[in-house]
């Protein structure tokens, strides 16, 4: 289906060169002298790279139909992860490196999405927050209570990320898998 730029919006998803591009920001712009345009931001779903790119008013373009299928990692297999369609308890194998970064924040039953077009898997995305256990740090020392300050620190995903000072082995901590930046401290 054919849309215009009219119709823009985070989140959509478009063909550009024949590729499934996912509107991250967009933004219409109306000069003095000549015709309005709109400046976007765009992801592109199987890379994962970004770009930017500009559009004339009222262009149109194919809109992309992205089905969202529901997955659950069980295991790592080899050099394979094991995930399970949540509907048809389909189990199916895929790389680590189509997972990029956030693969190092996967845990055994934790539920993700997987993007799919024309029948393809373009992407997988994590939940946008996870909570995971220190497994690793440098105990914090009375004093070590600067504003600001942050310890490296590993948790049971093999991740490391940066918390502060007083934060203990085997404490939960919140996760951003977005940006991998420590959020809070889980009390249980």
């Amino acid at each position: 289906m054919a849309i215009s730029t009219s119709d823009f919006r985070n989140g959509l998803c478009i063909y550009v060169s024949g590729e499934v591009h996912q509107i991250i920001d967009f933004q219409h712009v109306k000069p003095g002298k000549g015709g309005a345009f709109v400046r976007t931001k765009l992801k592109k779903l199987k890379s994962g790279n970004t770009i930017e790119k500009t559009f004339r008013a009222g262009e149109r373009m194919d809109d992309a139909f992205l089905e969202k299928v529901n997955y659950q990692y069980l295991y790592r297999q080899g050099d394979e992860l094991i995930l399970m369609d949540l509907e048809s308890y389909e189990q199916i194998p895929i790389k680590p490196a189509d997972l990029g970064d956030s693969v190092k924040y996967l845990k055994e039953e934790m539920e993700l999405v997987a993007m799919q077009a024309d029948g393809e898997t373009l992407g997988y995305e994590l939940p946008n927050f996870v909570e995971l256990e220190v497994t690793e740090t440098d105990p914090g020392f009375r004093g070590d209570t600067v504003s600001g300050s942050n310890k490296p620190a590993t948790l049971e995903t093999g991740a490391i990320v940066q918390v502060p000072f007083h934060i203990k082995l085997g404490e939960v901590v919140k996760i951003d898998t977005r940006t991998g930046t420590y959020l809070e401290r889980v009390k249980k």
